[in-house]
């Protein structure tokens, strides 16, 4: 009688332990840019909506916003959050994209346009699941420094 209630102690934790080793990470999801709460560059784009969805082993990375014009822009990504450099396909001012997990809620991020870093910054997922807020610096195409911080909801 012991043996079995051990055995199905056993069993259970193991399922227990499965499961959140596979939960999702919280920066899956659709993630929609709260403006109010953001501190964006002026006269440059901005990402309205990023999606981060499993693909298999990797991440896909979908984002929907508006450059610095007001035309709408999309772009994909694939990739994973080992700190090497993917491309990303779409219509924006960098081709591949390095993320870089420091742990389950905070990711860095670095872009390139050519192999020239365009700019670089910090995904933080809040405690609660419910926001995650990126802050990014750079410098623009003549000379400027630059810094931003956009919040987004889960959407």
């Amino acid at each position: 009688m012991i043996k079995t209630r051990i055995a199905v102690l056993a069993a259970a934790l193991s399922f227990t332990a499965a499961a959140a080793c596979f939960a999702a990470s919280p920066q899956m999801g659709t993630w929609k840019l709260n403006e109010a709460k953001s501190k964006l560059v002026p006269g440059m784009g901005k990402n309205t909506t990023v999606t981060y969805a499993e693909q298999k082993d990797k991440i896909k990375i979908t984002v929907e916003g508006i450059d610095k014009d007001g035309k709408p822009t999309h772009s994909v990504w694939v990739g994973k959050f080992d700190g090497k450099a993917y491309p990303v396909k779409g219509n924006l001012p960098y081709n591949s994209v390095a993320y870089k997990e420091e742990n389950e809620r905070t990711n860095d991020i670095t872009t390139w346009k050519d192999g020239k870093m365009v700019w670089s910054g910090r995904i933080t997922v809040a405690a609660d699941g419910k926001s995650r807020t990126v802050t990014i610096n750079g410098t623009d195409k003549k000379g400027k420094k630059f810094s931003s911080k956009a919040v987004y909801d889960k959407g």
